[in-house]
């Protein structure tokens, strides 16, 4: 049993012992699903504002290392007030039009989508539902499931929305991750601190986001975050210098 456990585990991109059971096709695969259903049911933007989220989107993607297997990504704007976004194993990004209201401009975008990929390149999601399969049914049984019942775990599909919600660990990794990415794509890392007083500020008496609705209190997140600001001003610098300034809008 642990030399099979041990089979399983992977390190985060932080340095984190992580479990992940099931393989990265079997995660594409459901991600690719997902994708495609929430896209069959919810109606999508083009234009102006789809090209914006494009473009932020786009910037961020350019500094995921080829090693990571995501070497294209489909983006797409959904015509919903819910302030929200997401991506998906395999390579797909979703942001929903009232996100558009909360985070002011590209560089605030830029935290968001950052965030979301970083999910996706530090598994994420092969880590929770190898964590739930194993709680759920044991290892030798985690270790066969199927598709649907992997999807299931995954709590992909309409029935929960994209995907379940993330630790309070997996959020505090995504985001000094992502704003190490969004600092590399030429965005000012700095506007991370002031989206999330913007997003504490739309959601106050609202329900939040997934997103965000695991995440320490935000104040411990804009701690962290203005602590991570000592490599990732650096790595912004060094983006500027070598002429990576996005201009979306």
């Amino acid at each position: 049993m642990t030399i099979a456990l041990l089979a399983g585990c992977v390190t985060s991109p932080e340095g984190r012992s992580q479990l992940a059971l099931f393989s990265n096709q079997e995660l594409d695969a459901q991600g690719a699903a997902a994708f495609a259903e929430l896209s069959a049911q919810t109606p999508t933007l083009q234009g102006a504002q789809a090209n914006y989220v494009s473009c932020v989107a786009d910037a961020i993607t350019a500094q995921v290392p080829a090693s990571s297997g995501y070497t294209q990504w489909q983006v797409r704007l959904f015509d919903s007030d819910e302030v929200n976004a997401f991506a998906l194993p395999g390579g797909y990004i979703g942001v929903y039009r009232g996100l558009l209201g909360v985070a002011a401009d590209q560089n605030q975008l830029a935290a968001v989508i950052g965030h979301e990929v970083a999910h996706v390149l530090a598994h994420h999601a092969n880590e929770r539902v190898s964590n739930t399969a194993l709680t759920q049914y044991g290892l030798g049984v985690a270790q066969s499931l199927g598709g649907e019942q992997l999807g299931s775990l995954l709590g992909l599909g309409a029935q929960y929305g994209v995907l379940l919600p993330y630790s309070r660990r997996q959020e505090s990794e995504a985001d000094v991750l992502g704003l190490d990415l969004m600092a590399r794509a030429g965005f000012e890392p700095q506007a991370a601190i002031t989206l999330w007083n913007n997003m504490e500020r739309a959601t106050q008496g609202a329900t939040q986001p997934e997103w965000a609705s695991t995440h320490p209190d935000s104040q411990r997140r804009i701690a962290e975050l203005q602590n991570r600001l000592a490599i990732a001003e650096p790595l912004y610098r060094a983006a500027q210098s070598e002429g990576r300034r996005p201009s979306c809008g």
